[in-house]
Parts: structure tokens; sequence; C-alpha cells
């Protein structure tokens, strides 16, 4: 096929993921203004006893039968609704709902399908609000919310994997394994020596973010690898591991990890190294080296890391790319013991933790199998097959 051809499937193929986008975009706005007008509804009935015992069942029943086909609208579903209406309404309440035009719309105790639209003039948000796009919010769909406010119960945080979800257009297992992993509490937060070692802000910013103080390996089980004890495993099993399970992996690392390799060689004046396992960060530009050890923090490993880096920004680092990064996986850490440890490398290093399934609190064991099953149960993904009058 001639160039000129294949810079048109290019052209097209990209207006049309736009557009698919877009239209799944507008497609949760409404569903989301829809279920947030009818938790409104159904709240303002059923907590001042306006409504009988069963009234929600019925309703949902009644909703059945004059619209034969409709789905998602089961009982249970729309006390998700009335949640969903009680879990944000006090946080929207204060805000001047408005259609795209910016025109004023109705309040929704008529059960009006309210847009929920956040002009960036509104003299009125909250502090809270101060910092977040309302796109991130109509941006991702009512299962995903549902989730969100299950487990996350304080507002910033709630609004982080909202914005993180939409960003990264996260699928439901994405989003159980972010929620599930406590991505909130755990990006950000690993011992490293970046500040002094990455001198580029926006760069420094993106490492920062790029990583985690703690990875949860569950697709690593002590018991099924016969091991009698935690300590027992090895280093290169775990690196095995791994491998076998290199996409679970990459989703733990997150988004942006391409995998080069395990034990890649490295030559230095005839003598040969290897490390562990070798990534390049697209966001970041950069190769990452990730080390296992299966104990505690030991300073000694740093120089052993800082040694791969050297050698790989010599040997094979590319025109473009920023300096390799190295970060050590440990069982334990000692963080005041690592922070001493690493502020005179001059190489970018960091140090966190990993868990194995078999380490899992006993409640998360029970629940897992539980857990996976919500998505099916929620049946609220589907739009009706036929619209509402």
């Amino acid at each position: 096929m001639e160039e000129k051809y294949l810079e048109a499937v290019r052209f097209i193929k990209a207006a049309i993921l736009k557009s698919q986008y877009q239209a799944a975009r507008y497609v949760n706005s409404e569903q989301l203004s829809l279920y947030y007008a009818i938790g409104a509804y159904v709240s303002a009935n059923s907590r001042k006893g306006t409504w009988g015992t069963g009234a929600i069942k019925e309703i949902s029943t009644r909703l059945q039968e004059e619209l034969p086909g409709l789905r998602g609208f089961s009982d249970a579903n729309i006390k998700l609704m009335r949640q969903f209406y009680e879990e944000w309404s006090p946080l929207l309440a204060g805000f001047t709902e408005t259609d795209q035009t910016g025109k004023s719309l109705t309040a929704v105790s008529d059960l009006s399908i309210v847009q929920i639209f956040l002009p960036e003039s509104d003299k009125n948000r909250t502090q809270v609000m101060n910092d977040f796009n309302m796109k991130y919010f109509t941006s991702i769909g009512f299962s995903l919310h549902m989730m969100i406010i299950r487990k996350a119960k304080d507002i910033d945080e709630r609004m982080f994997y909202i914005r993180e979800a939409a960003i990264g257009h996260w699928s439901r297992n994405m989003l159980e394994l972010r929620l599930k992993e406590d991505l909130y509490h755990h990006r950000g937060s690993m011992p490293n020596n970046f500040k002094i070692t990455i001198p580029e802000n926006k760069q420094y910013l993106k490492a920062i973010q790029s990583f985690k103080d703690e990875y949860l390996l569950d697709f690593v089980n002590i018991e099924e690898l016969d091991i009698s004890d935690p300590q027992d495993l090895d280093e290169r099993v775990l690196e095995g591991e791994i491998v076998r399970n290199i996409r679970n992996f990459i989703q733990c690392l997150g988004s942006g990890f391409c995998f080069i390799g395990n034990q890649h060689r490295i030559v230095v004046n005839g003598d040969e190294f290897f490390c562990d396992l070798l990534f390049f960060q697209r966001d970041l530009k950069a190769l990452v080296v990730i080390e296992l050890k299966k104990g505690k923090f030991k300073p000694a490993y740093l120089g052993q890391l800082n040694f791969y880096l050297t050698a790989l920004d010599e040997q094979e680092r590319k025109n473009g790319e920023n300096p390799s990064i190295g970060i050590l996986m440990c069982k334990e850490v000692n963080r005041g013991v690592v922070e001493m440890a690493i502020r005179d490398y001059s190489k970018p290093l960091g140090v966190a933790t990993y868990r194995t399934a078999d380490e899992l609190p006993g409640n998360y064991k029970v629940l897992a199998p539980i857990l996976e099953e919500v998505p099916k149960l929620l049946e609220i993904s589907a739009m009706p097959e036929k619209p509402l009058k």
C-alpha cells in the first residue's frame, strides 16, 4: 500500500477512535446523570417514610412490566443509584447545575435528567473540588464509581481513583487491582534519592509518581511453590514466577512499563554481570532495573544496583533517553536506614517492599473470590435496551 494511503488509514483510524471515546464519555455522562436523578428521587421518598416497605422492589417489578427488556433497574441496582446520590450530593449540592451551554437546570427533585456538569468559572466550588476536573467524573462508568465508593471513604481518595481511572481508561479489573493494592497511599511514597539525582523538575515529579513503596505480587503463592518457610524463597525462584506472570507484574508496576528481559547481561572489561529484570519506562523515557532481594534491605545492595545503572548508561542508553533508574524490591525495609544509605549515590535509586499471595490478610483471602464476582452482580454497566420516556 502506498504511503499516502497508509497516512489516510492512520488519520481515519485516529478520528474513529477519538469519536468512539467521546461517544463513550457522552454515554457515561448521560447514564450518571440519569442514575443521580433517580437516586435523588428514591432517596427523598424512601428515607422520609413516604414509601412503605418493599416499595423499591415493587417499583422495579413494575418498570420491567412497563418496559420489557429493560436492564440495570433491579431493586438492588436502584438502591445503588440511591447510594450514589447520597454519597455525592453533599458535595455536589453546593454547585450550580448547568447544561453544556451553561444554562441552569432545574433541581433533581422532579426526576429531571440532570447533567452533572460544573463550569470552571463557578464561584461556589468548595476547596475539595478546586483541583478536580468534572470531566473525569463523567468519563468513567457507574460500576466503577460504585467500586470506588465501596472501597474509598475519603473524598480525596475517591477523586484520586476517579481521575486515574479516567486518564488511564481503566477496566473494572484494573480498578479492582489498584484498589486492592491501595495505590492512593502507596504511590509516591517509596524512599528514593530522585530529588538529588533527577535535576529536571518535570522528570523528577514523573519519577516520583511512577513507583510505589510496596508491590502486591498476589500471583506468587509460596504454598503452591511447595516451600515450607517463606524465608526459603530464593530470589531466582521469585524472578521465575514474575517472568511466568509478566503481564500481571506489569499491571502491578503500572502504565508505561515495557519488559526487556530477565538476567540481562552486562559486560564490563571482560567481566559478566546480570541484572534481574530490565524494563523501559515510556513515560520516563528511561531504562529501569529491578533487583529482587528475598530478605531485609542491606545498604550494600545499593552499590551493586548503582554499578548496573552506570554500565547501562554508558553502553545501552540511547540518544534522547534519560538516565537509567534502579529499584530494589526487598522483603523488609527499615526506612530510616534506606534514606541514610541512598542519599549519597549519584544514580536514581529507590527501595520498595513486596508481598506475596500467602501474606494477604485472612479476610481478604475469604473475600477475594466474592470481590471478583461483584461486577457481574452489579448488572449496571449496560444501558436500557429501550430509552426511558
